[in-house]
């Protein structure tokens, strides 16, 4: 019922994490889980566009039956791509609608949409457009590579091979991707847990190359983020 692609735009690739399609079941009440990633989202839903900011805790999303949603997800620190002048730091925690950061623009986005046989296409199509004026900014997708492994530097130490300093990397940490490079660290590593424990791998493996002092920690983390114990393989 869920389903992600690579964007198929190359001028996107540095910057979108995939696009993506769920269809809901007809004659069920679901909802999706929805937990920290780092990531902002665009989603069509229910007749409307509708931008997901980063999320600092779990939530239960209720999903209309027999509908479906289509999504772009924008990696982190690229949302400006999406979000323009808007810090991404105002989207913290909330689902707003595109009206509210493109106002008139939004209007006749939804209008195409409409009639669109493919809804994940027109929304490349659109982010496509804007790559021009609202490129992100290098330096912070730098950083949230760096971040994004199993031994991240020190914040210090990352600022200064930026040649920035240490608050003015946090500054631009926060507007961009909605909350500080620490953060972020945690959040990009239960990301990386979660997806190898989901996959089988052993959970002390999982919790060593995740960059968790021990299994515990990894339990604990896990947990925080999205309220659930540690996912294991069907079967165990």
């Amino acid at each position: 019922m869920y389903a992600e692609t690579p964007a198929r735009l190359g001028v996107l690739t540095p910057w979108v994490a995939c696009t993506w399609v769920r269809r809901v079941p007809a004659a069920a009440e679901v909802s999706a889980l929805v937990v920290p990633d780092g990531c902002v989202d665009l989603i069509w839903m229910d007749g409307r566009l509708q931008v997901v900011g980063p999320d600092t805790r779990p939530r239960d999303v209720p999903l209309t039956p027999g509908t479906s949603i289509a999504g772009i997800r924008l990696r982190p620190g690229a949302a400006r791509l999406l979000t323009g002048s808007t810090p991404v730091s105002a989207l913290t925690d909330e689902q707003v609608d595109l009206t509210d950061l493109w106002g008139g623009t939004a209007y006749k986005l939804m209008e195409l949409m409409e009639r669109a046989p493919e809804a994940a296409r027109v929304l490349e199509g659109t982010l496509a457009g804007r790559v021009a004026r609202h490129a992100p900014e290098p330096l912070v997708m730098a950083a949230a590579r760096a971040l994004d492994q199993a031994e991240p530097p020190p914040v210090p130490s990352l600022a200064a091979d930026l040649g920035v300093s240490e608050r003015n990397l946090r500054r631009k940490v926060v507007a961009a991707v909605g909350y500080g490079p620490k953060t972020l660290e945690q959040v990009l590593r239960f990301g990386r847990a979660s997806r190898a424990a989901a996959d089988g791998v052993e959970l002390a493996r999982v919790a060593h190359d995740a960059g968790y002092a021990d299994q515990a920690h990894l339990s604990r983390e896990v947990r925080r983020w999205s309220g659930q114990p540690v996912p294991r393989p069907q079967g165990v």
